[in-house]
């Protein structure tokens, strides 16, 4: 088998040719990853994994974290040894092969640009609700949600997705301001949310503390929670692309994978133990008891009945952190951390889009797609052609998908990306152990293994749709690779730097 692996100089040499500009520090990347990460991970998924899990999400919480901890020191290794745009795609490329590359970069598209739907989806519940509390606009069910919630398209979400879109054709560097900004707005609602919450938590809400039990193949409990709210984390590795964009990122881009998800399991496990404890975060059952899957037309029905019965459960809300306050005695707060939210949402479809694009670009300029989609503007420098196509994709899904459902459907495609980096840096400091490494692993030996392992396992507690989402999209990218990159390939046709 031709495994047409790109060697490490090839793609540094690669990146000289056609490259984009360093503009990027420490403190931006910082931001970037915290934008990344905060976002409807926490402020809407909270809902989605106290229905899996209950209280017991808290330990979901340590559980993704973890994952995503190990895996983000093997991503510091690679992304230190090669500052290049293209992330997983491009290590894969260097150690596994094309083959793997390819699946790899095409399940990266189910990371990023869904995960931008989804948060594009979560950006709207925050923003309908935000006008139904202090203005009294009511935007219309059916122009607000998709068909799985018995409305028709989800105009807010479809705009807030081609907005980005138009803010990353400007260019990096000004997305990166604004970003930042967008970025205070969100933390600064956080640390209110957890000064107001954490104070007025009861124990009598975290009984019982696993009502679904640890783990289910089903996609509920504990477990379960955690493949979800696993997508509260995966922004972090959004980072490592734009390390071609980066002054020394040698010493810069591991700074900024591991300080932002150090700052941000530390705000999540606040928030998510003030949610739970000031307000209750029980499963919603129907009326035999059994337990409903999130993002489900018969939870969404259940909840219906519920709140005409005048009951509204956290699990019910879509905008579960502003609606937490309002039921707690803090109806301006809650109003304002809405209105925060909605400001700051965009920053993370910002990132997940931005780090779409990037991914897209190195994979053209590979060969593996077409060549115009890594055209860069000539008055912005930034990949316009591919950026457009990106932001089409991203609002039609947040057009017609739930938010949970996207989420999980994101996870599966993140999870596979982060295996193979994880066996890539193990093959690595064997194949090239004299290679300068501007970062290392440290207990690699544990490390990678513990990063592959809780990858496979999150994945298989994940709900079947999801699973089942993430072969017959690996399919069809193999159709398009063999009908197209196979023989566009530049290693294949020894264009190789």
């Amino acid at each position: 088998m031709n495994w047409r692996i790109k060697s490490l100089d090839a793609i540094l040499a690669t990146a000289q040719k056609k490259s984009l500009k360093r503009t990027l520090g420490p403190w931006q990347l910082t931001m970037l990853g915290i934008g990344g990460i905060i976002g409807t991970g926490i402020f809407v998924l909270t809902a989605e994994a106290a229905q899996k899990a209950g209280p017991g999400m808290m330990v979901s919480f340590v559980l993704a974290a973890f994952v995503c901890g190990v895996s983000a020191l093997c991503y510091a290794e690679l992304a230190a040894m090669v500052p290049v745009a293209g992330s997983a795609y491009t290590y894969t490329y260097a150690v596994l092969g094309e083959l793997l590359a390819w699946i790899v970069g095409w399940a990266l598209v189910l990371e990023y640009a869904v995960a931008a739907s989804a948060v594009a989806v979560g950006w709207s519940g925050y923003v309908v609700g935000l006008l139904d509390h202090l203005l009294g606009i009511h935007i219309p069910a059916v122009l607000a949600n998709g068909p799985y919630a018995g409305g028709i398209v989800n105009l807010p979400a479809i705009f807030i997705s081609l907005l980005v879109t138009w803010l990353l054709v400007l260019g990096t560097k000004e997305s990166a301001s604004v970003n930042a900004v967008l970025v205070a707005i969100k933390v600064v609602a956080l640390l209110f949310f957890i000064a107001l919450a954490v104070p007025a938590i009861k124990d009598t809400n975290f009984h019982p503390f696993m009502p679904q039990g640890f783990a289910s193949f089903g996609g509920a409990g504990v477990v379960g929670a955690a493949s979800s709210i696993f997508f509260a984390f995966v922004g972090f590795d959004a980072v490592s692309t734009a390390a071609e964009e980066t002054i020394n990122p040698q010493r810069n881009v591991p700074i900024g994978l591991v300080g932002s998800l150090i700052i941000c399991t530390i705000i999540y496990l606040l928030v998510g133990a003030g949610a739970i404890g000031s307000f209750g975060g029980q499963p919603v059952v129907d009326g035999a008891g059994t337990w409903l899957e999130p993002g489900s037309t018969a939870l969404a029905d259940r909840c219906g009945q519920l709140a005409t019965a005048g009951t509204h459960p956290l699990v019910c809300s879509k905008e579960a952190l502003a609606h937490v306050l309002r039921s707690t005695g803090h109806p301006v707060i809650g109003n304002l951390l809405g209105l925060a939210a909605g400001f700051a949402l965009p920053s993370v479809v910002l990132m997940m889009m931005y780090a779409q694009t990037r991914i897209f670009f190195v994979m053209s300029r590979d060969g593996l797609l077409p060549e115009v989609l890594s055209k860069v503007h000539a008055k912005y420098q930034t990949p316009h052609v591919v950026t457009i196509v990106t932001g089409l994709f991203v609002a039609i899904g947040a057009a017609f998908f739930p938010v949970g459902r996207l989420a999980d459907v994101s996870n599966s495609g993140t999870l596979c990306a982060f295996f193979f980096v994880a066996l890539a840096v193990m093959i690595l400091r064997k194949t090239n152990p004299d290679r300068a490494r501007g970062f290392r692993t440290p207990g690699v030996w544990i490390t990678a293994p513990l990063a592959a392992i809780g990858c496979v396992v999150l994945f298989v507690f994940l709900p079947p749709d999801a699973k089942w989402v993430f072969p017959i999209w690996g399919g069809m990218g193999l159709v398009v690779y063999y009908l197209y990159g196979y023989r566009k390939s530049h290693v294949g046709r020894g264009l190789d730097d």
